[in-house]
């Protein structure tokens, strides 16, 4: 059994209430391990600790710090059966998923390491030959890193890994219902040799110790990646410190397929876009759209391919189980209302028939409906599971763009055509943050990941995403002679 513990300036401890929660196996439904249950204090001394410890650690230079994030890919690299174990304990990953989200934690650190010679400013003109104006990145502050459970591992790094070469100090909040692999990552980070209070690491009940880590004035910067409700949440409390926030939230993707697409390859892909990590991942296909022409022939392929995935322990198996009961119940009834909505199921559309202990986990099989129109919740509203919207649509291209576009949501987008111009033109009116053209995702590290509407504020990875931790600090430099020769200013004797 685990038992994990808070660090908080430099010191693994207790909570200071004394409680610890219980986390449960996804696919048995069994008792994982206990992990601390911090209180408002606790986070408050964190932020204290980060906050005392920054100034420091900012003057170092940006190369001195990247060295702390060398040693940590090292060893992460050296025990890296560990992470990707704990990533199918605790999640339920299939192994090579578990094994493809280490290869991009390892991937994000070393793209923030080399950053570290790579983050300048400015040197601008003045307004006289004399003066000149010296533009600064610097860090923010203390930074409150809050993460999710789909991809903990990766979504780690991604906020960490900026934070830290820029000159900020961490406060990190994995997800409940992920907070091993949240403290694994913070120990291989200590390990590095990172002075006290410089990463500190909490968990617990987010109601709890939510506010205490957004609503502090110490903390400066906020990111988030999670539901869009609680993006709302952090934003109101944001405006009590004023502090810059970065959000990931929900997505709603269209997967669109014209009349002249490679149909093989939309299908394959598509089995990707869905039912990675079992569909909980922002950027998963989540409305199907297919040109009335091919769309006989791309949903008997598409099904054919959904038939054979396997169901189950994700040791031995395609897709896992959604991540906790609460999901499970969701997609249930998601399903149940889209079939009320009048939406067909196609394949799916219950839980599947297991032996123990994978009897007691939250196993979803793959559900395909099909539907003449976006009125149903499940065509609108975030699913997170393996279950997909699916409509033929007539008409021209302009069309499906517009069916696209019918969301709350702009994260991620897919479209699969031959036609160059089209393509090009679905770059210019698709109204979210990314568009995978014949291709699936992930999102690079070199690529800014960013969200439109509802989907988030700001981004992350690339450069962009890494000067998100930074401001410009603006230093205006008269070195001439005379400084005030031909200044508006009052003849002060």
């Amino acid at each position: 059994m685990r038992k994990s513990l808070l660090l908080i300036d430099g010191e693994w401890v207790n909570p200071s209430g004394g409680e610890f929660l219980t986390k449960l196996n996804p696919s048995t439904g069994e008792q994982l391990g206990q992990f601390a249950s911090a209180t408002p204090d606790d986070v408050g001394r964190a932020v204290d600790a980060a906050y005392d410890a920054q100034r420091s650690w900012e003057k170092l230079t940006s190369v001195e710090r990247a060295r702390y994030i060398w040693r940590t890919i090292e060893i992460i690299r050296s025990r890296r059966s560990e992470l990707e174990e704990l990533l199918v304990e605790e999640v339920g990953k299939p192994a090579r998923e578990a094994a493809q989200e280490v290869d991009g934690v390892l991937d994000q650190l070393t793209y923030y390491a080399e950053m570290a010679r790579k983050i300048i400013g400015d040197v601008v003109e003045g307004t006289k030959p004399d003066r000149v104006i010296l533009q600064y990145r610097v860090p923010y502050g203390v930074v409150a890193a809050i993460t999710p459970w789909n991809f903990p591992a990766g979504m780690i790094a991604r906020k960490v890994g900026p934070a830290l070469v820029t000159g900020n100090t961490v406060v990190l909040k994995p997800s409940s219902d992920t907070p091993f692999v949240g403290e694994w990552l913070a120990r291989a980070f200590q390990e590095s040799g990172l002075p006290r209070g410089v990463l500190n690491f909490v968990t617990g009940r987010g109601s709890i110790i939510g506010s205490a880590m957004t609503a502090n004035r110490k903390v400066a910067l906020i990111t988030l990646t999670g539901e869009t409700g609680t993006g709302k949440e952090v934003m109101a409390s944001a405006a009590n410190s004023m502090a810059k926030v970065i959000l990931e939230l929900g997505g709603k993707a269209p997967f669109m397929v014209w009349r002249d697409a490679d149909l093989e390859l939309a299908a394959r892909v598509l089995m990707w876009a869905k039912y990675w990590n079992a569909g909980q991942s922002c950027i998963a296909a989540e409305r199907l759209f297919v040109h009335a022409d091919v769309y006989d022939a791309f949903m008997r392929r598409f099904l054919e391919l959904t038939s054979s995935l396997r169901v189950g322990d994700p040791r031995r198996n395609e897709m896992g189980p959604l991540i906790n009961g609460g999901q499970l119940k969701k997609v249930s009834e998601m399903v149940d209302v889209a079939r009320r909505d009048g939406l067909r199921v196609l394949y799916g559309g219950s839980r599947p028939s297991l032996p123990p202990p994978l009897s007691g986990g939250y196993h979803y099989l793959p559900t395909i409906l099909e539907g003449n129109d976006q009125s149903s919740a499940v065509f609108r509203e975030e699913i997170f599971g393996p279950v997909l919207p699916a409509m033929k649509v007539d008409g021209d291209f302009g069309r499906m763009i517009e069916l696209a576009n019918d969301s709350i949501y702009g994260l991620a987008s897919y479209l699969f055509t031959k036609d160059l111009s089209l393509a090009m033109r679905a770059a210019r009116e698709i109204k979210f943050g990314e568009l995978y053209v014949n291709m699936p995702g992930p999102e690079a590290t070199q690529g800014y990941h960013t969200g439109f509407r509802m989907s988030g504020q700001a981004g992350e990875n690339s450069r962009h995403g890494v000067l998100e931790y930074t401001k410009i600090k603006n230093v205006y430099f008269d070195y001439g002679a005379n400084p005030l020769e031909g200044e508006v200013i009052p003849p002060y004797s």
